[in-house]
């Protein structure tokens, strides 16, 4: 049921890019928010709230682990495009579809409003949207509209306006006292490594890809450094935040893809013994292991940036079993 007048071809992120070749991430255009005191006109409630992911998007992939961090299952229910990014964008799985999944009975058509496309809600919403079309999408089925796709606020809503309803108690993920240290964290990670891997496989320009492959790994130099003596990013002594829960999305995801397909080939995770702990400190906790589905990852990737793998040609490695290895790292602080 594709509308009318929305088949234009999609743009993606990968046409984000400066004159001279850098990679410039445009902004998410919804940014309400879903508020426990009563400010908003989206107050929290079991069921109204509809969110939309890719399980092999970085930014979608940290929802999904504050939710399951909260125990939110049954208040927000979760669908999972398929994994190919074509020409018109995101569409939803058929019931042809049998993809095993991380998550059973989210792979499925959409269940909300029928739409075979994620671009077809977004254009219910706003007919003249001209923005990208992006999860992770945190829907309103009450009143029909999208309230924010902005990861790292609907992970902060996620967190603390849904006390009511968590069935799991991790503690506060973004306390108060770790406001400021958190937001440090952020201002070196985000660019340089969240946004940094982007910023290396999306370069159109021998130049600006160095630029960003020198930050890259310069913040990973910086990483390996902050994480000899913390457990976590932030706090003393370190407590898990959603600082974590960003970061790990991008690690988890670098051996496997950005390696080889962003050209990040100076070094591997593997070869930082301290972040390689912490990776496996985050990955054996269910919320995170759980949410991570690398079949889907490595298909999207490798098999939706033509221009960047025209053949679609999908590796079979690496193993993901050493991340069940041992990590050491009960003893720090």
């Amino acid at each position: 049921m594709t509308k009318p007048g929305v088949l234009k071809k999609h743009v993606s992120s990968l046409d984000d890019v400066a004159k001279d070749g850098s990679f410039v991430r445009k902004p998410t255009q919804f940014r309400n928010w879903i508020k426990a005191d009563g400010s908003t006109p989206y107050p929290p409630e079991a069921g109204r709230y509809h969110l939309f992911v890719s399980l092999a998007c970085p930014w979608a992939h940290r929802t999904l682990i504050t939710r399951a961090l909260k125990g939110l299952e049954d208040t927000i229910d979760v669908t999972a495009v398929h994994w190919h990014m074509d020409e018109l964008g995101w569409r939803f799985a058929t019931d042809k579809d049998d993809d095993e999944l991380v998550l059973p009975g989210a792979f499925r058509p959409d269940p909300v409003n029928g739409f075979e496309r994620m671009r077809e809600l977004y254009f219910s919403v706003n007919p003249e949207y001209d923005g990208r079309v992006t999860v992770p999408c945190l829907y309103d089925t009450k009143t029909k509209q999208i309230v924010n796709n902005e990861s790292s606020e609907i992970i902060e809503m996620f967190n603390r306006e849904f006390d009511a309803f968590a069935t799991k108690s991790p503690g506060d993920l973004s306390p108060e006292d770790l406001q400021d240290e958190m937001e440090q964290v952020n201002e070196w990670i985000y660019p340089n490594i969240n946004n940094g891997v982007y910023r290396c496989g999306f370069a159109k320009g021998q130049e600006a890809f160095e630029r960003a492959y020198t930050d890259l790994f310069g913040a990973l130099d910086r990483l390996e450094e902050h994480l000899k003596t913390k457990r976590f990013l932030c706090g003393s002594p370190s407590r898990l935040t959603l600082s974590d829960i960003r970061l790990f999305t991008t690690l988890v995801r670098f051996d496997a893809v950005y390696v080889t397909h962003f050209k990040t080939n100076n070094k591997r995770i593997v070869d930082y013994p301290n972040i390689l702990n912490y990776l496996r400190d985050l990955y054996q906790r269910e919320a995170f292991r759980n949410t991570t589905d690398m079949e889907h990852i490595k298909k999207h990737y490798f098999a939706s940036h033509k221009s960047i793998n025209p053949f679609s040609i999908v590796p079979p490695g690496p193993s993901m079993e050493y991340l069940n290895e041992s990590h050491n790292r009960d003893n720090l602080s």
